[in-house]
């Protein structure tokens, strides 16, 4: 398939979710999942409340220009926006990409739509566009998050120093972690296992 041809953005549903490209009829949707403080803890913004006009703005910017791929995440359970995700740090010449970015209303944290997104991405990441490498990072203090990217199977490669500034100034050391393409078959596998896990009389 010719570079040209690559679709970066297609809308994509994996166990009970979809995850669709962003567009300026998410805003009101995602504007309620994203008034909680606590998720913005260890984000370079605070889009809860007044700060998600600017979020959105920036997203929707970064989607419109193809420099990062955004899709806002809608629950098919009950139809509502529950989160936001996107491929971001796009290499199309060394084929790697980071899914990242990605936040979710507190009522489904520790439910089945962080793996099943994850599902979703990684698969059109490695089997549509033909990616070798998928990278997480995360704030060496976000211990959940850690633990999270953990359990989809990604492997956790070492932490860089000193790498970002955090919104009160101080320094954050970030953790990557990576997916690669030799490892997608049994990680594939697990996801899967653990949506079906989640299934009613599973």
């Amino acid at each position: 398939m010719s570079e040209t041809a690559l679709d970066f953005r297609p809308t994509l549903t994996a166990g009970g979710v979809r995850l669709e490209p962003l567009a300026s009829e998410h805003r009101d949707g995602l504007a309620r999942a994203a008034d909680f403080p606590e998720i913005w803890a260890h984000m370079p913004l605070d889009a809860s409340g007044e700060g998600f006009q600017p979020w959105f703005d920036l997203a929707l910017a970064s989607a419109e220009t193809g420099r990062e791929a955004v899709w806002a995440v809608r629950s098919l359970a009950n139809g509502a926006l529950v989160g936001s995700t996107r491929y971001l740090a796009i290499e199309r010449r060394d084929r790697r990409l980071e899914i990242g970015h990605t936040w979710y209303t507190p009522a489904v944290w520790a439910s089945a739509i962080n793996p099943a997104c994850k599902l979703a991405l990684m698969r059109h990441a490695f089997e549509a566009l033909g990616f070798n490498r998928v990278e997480f990072k995360t704030d060496n203090r976000n211990l959940r998050s850690q633990a999270a990217i953990a359990k989809l199977g990604a492997t956790r490669e070492g932490v860089f120093r000193a790498h970002m500034v955090r919104r009160d100034g101080s320094l954050r050391d970030s953790v990557y972690f990576s997916v690669i393409r030799d490892e997608w078959p049994s990680v594939r596998e697990r996801l899967a296992a653990r949506l079906a896990a989640t299934q009613p009389g599973a």
